[in-house]
């Protein structure tokens, strides 16, 4: 009876100590910025719906506010113009970090579709809303892939570095991501997983992120998304057997 009684004493001291072990970019979350409550949960349920009206779905994109914006003005043009006509279902919101993207692909995002290729850029936000380590936002896009490859396991993944922010290679926030991104790219194999970083088509000589190609040095405007098109397109047709 003691044993018991001892045993479960251990157990109650232990679990806390097992679940703190797992960092917040690897738990499932809503999305609770209070600048997105409003519309975060309605964009999940028109995706769903979007999905269902597509019917096939070929190429999934899945991202922040970088990949949201294919929907809106800076990025439509070019979406219309590479991935319209792929059937493509775009999965970006803005403000998301890695958390709020699982939570989404185990909320029905991904459910009753079967893609060719999904490509994913994530974790940007983990750096800007709160600093995270960038071992603790490469867990979270490593926790990614494997709900993808679990869920998915006949489709191939893209996984993009995430993009340069800030003025230059001393932004406190771009070496957060240049630190994950040197994590993640070990991800690929190759065969279902693949990585591409494009970072220096944004770049100038001198590293420096122009305001011309991202005018808060963060999100892509028009001349930036069709950087990132024409960079990625040779690797978007072989993986889709185009």
């Amino acid at each position: 009876m003691k044993k018991s009684i001892i045993a479960l004493l251990l157990l109650s001291f232990c679990l806390p100590l097992i679940a703190a072990e797992k960092p917040k970019s690897c738990t499932p979350e809503v999305q609770t910025a209070r600048w997105a409550v409003k519309w975060w949960k309605k964009r999940h349920e028109e995706k769903l719906a979007h999905k269902k009206k597509l019917g096939k779905v070929d190429l999934l994109w899945i991202g922040d506010s970088i990949t949201h914006a294919f929907d809106q003005k800076s990025g439509n043009e070019v979406w219309k113009k590479y991935y319209e006509k792929r059937n493509a279902l775009n999965l970006g919101f803005s403000g998301d970090r890695t958390e709020n993207v699982l939570w989404r692909l185990q909320n029905g995002a991904i459910d009753d579709i079967a893609p060719k290729l999904a490509i994913v850029m994530i974790g940007t936000n983990n750096a800007g809303h709160r600093k995270e380590k960038s071992e603790e936002t490469a867990m979270g896009i490593k926790a990614i892939l494997d709900e993808l490859k679990t869920r998915l396991p006949k489709m191939k993944i893209l996984l993009l570095a995430i993009f340069p922010r800030g003025a230059d290679d001393n932004d406190k926030l771009r070496k957060l991501n240049q630190g994950t991104n040197k994590i993640i790219c070990k991800y690929a194999d190759d065969k279902t997983v693949f990585f591409l970083d494009i970072n220096e088509k944004f770049l100038d000589k001198d590293r420096k992120l122009p305001k011309s190609i991202m005018p808060d040095r963060l999100h892509p405007n028009k001349k930036g998304y069709e950087i990132w098109a024409e960079a990625i397109e040779p690797t978007v047709k072989k993986l889709m057997g185009e």
